[in-house]
C-alpha cells in the first residue's frame, strides 16, 4: 500500500512539474527556439513515451500494426513537431499535460488498424472454466503481450502492484474481504498476470480509457478530450472495463477453489 501512496504522489508531483515549463515554452515558440523548446518538452514526456511504447506494443502483438515497422521514438520525434506547430491550442498551464496525451493518441490511432472487438471473450467472461482460463494465460504469456514489454515499462513502480490494481477494480467499500483473499491466495505476480491478461483482451478503447485513468491518474472529462469521446460513452468505458476485470478474478477465483 505504501508503494501505491508514493506513486499517486509522484504522479501528482510529476503533473505539477510539466505544468510549471508551460510558460518557457511559451516562450520558446515565440522566440523561435525549437532547440530549447525540444528540450524542455522532452522532460514533460516520460509518462507519454509509457503510454506510446504500450499501446503500440499490444497494437503489434494483436496484429493492429506490422512488426518492425514503427518504433516508440517515431512518434515521440512526430509529436515534437506536432507539439511545436500546435502548441498554441494549450490555452493554459493545467491543460498541458492532458493535451500531450491527446496528441500522442491522435498519433498513434492515425497508425493502429482497427481490432476486431473480441464479442466471445467479453460477452461470455462469466462462463470460462479453469482450463480455459490456464490456456489463455499461458498463450498470453507465451505469445502476447509479456514478451513485447519494453525495459521502460518496468520503471514505474506501480508496475504489477496488486494494491495498485485491486484498488482500482474493486472500487467499492465492501470489496476489502474480496481484495484481502486475492492477495492472500493468489500473490502478486499472478494477479498483474490476470488483470494483463484481462485488459489484453478488452476491445482497444475500453482498454485505453481503462489504462488512461488507472496508470495515468486523468479524470474522465480529460480522458474525454484526449480520446474526443462524450463524457457518457468514457463513463460507461470505464465502468465495463472494471466490470470484466472483476468478474474474472471473481468467476476464476471460484474456479480455482472447487
Amino acid at each position: 500500500m505504501e508503494n501505491t501512496r508514493t506513486y499517486y504522489k509522484s504522479q501528482k508531483e510529476f503533473r505539477v512539474f510539466v505544468a510549471s515549463t508551460f510558460s518557457d515554452l511559451v516562450r520558446h515558440r515565440r522566440m523561435g527556439e525549437k532547440k530549447a523548446f525540444s528540450e524542455l518538452l522532452l522532460k514533460t514526456l516520460p509518462q507519454v513515451n509509457r503510454y506510446i511504447v504500450k499501446r503500440l506494443n499490444t497494437a503489434i502483438s494483436k496484429g493492429n500494426l506490422p512488426q518492425g515497422k514503427y518504433r516508440p521514438a517515431d512518434f515521440v520525434d512526430q509529436l515534437f513537431i506536432t507539439a511545436y506547430d500546435h502548441f498554441d491550442e494549450v490555452k493554459n498551464e493545467k491543460d498541458l499535460y492532458p493535451w500531450l496525451f491527446k496528441k500522442a493518441d491522435e498519433l498513434l490511432e492515425d497508425k493502429i488498424v482497427d481490432e476486431e472487438f473480441d464479442e466471445v471473450f467479453f460477452q461470455n467472461i462469466d462462463d470460462f472454466s479453469k482450463p480455459a482460463w490456464d490456456a489463455m494465460e499461458e498463450k498470453f504469456s507465451t505469445d502476447g503481450d509479456g514478451d513485447l514489454v519494453m525495459m521502460e515499462e518496468m520503471d514505474d513502480i506501480s508496475y504489477g502492484n496488486k494494491d495498485y490494481i485491486l484498488n482500482h477494480v474493486f472500487v467499492e467499500d465492501d470489496n476489502n474481504e474480496m481484495i484481502a483473499k486475492l492477495d492472500r491466495e493468489w500473490g502478486e505476480e499472478n494477479i498483474r498476470k490476470h488483470a494483463e491478461m484481462v485488459l489484453y483482451h478488452l476491445p482497444l478503447p475500453m482498454r485505453t480509457i481503462y489504462e488512461l485513468a488507472t496508470e495515468h491518474h486523468f479524470n474522465v472529462e480529460e480522458i474525454a478530450e484526449i480520446r474526443n469521446q462524450s463524457l457518457q460513452e468514457v463513463k460507461q468505458l470505464l465502468e465495463d472495463a472494471r466490470k470484466a476485470l472483476k468478474t474474472s478474478f471473481y468467476n476464476r477465483d471460484k474456479e480455482i477453489n472447487q
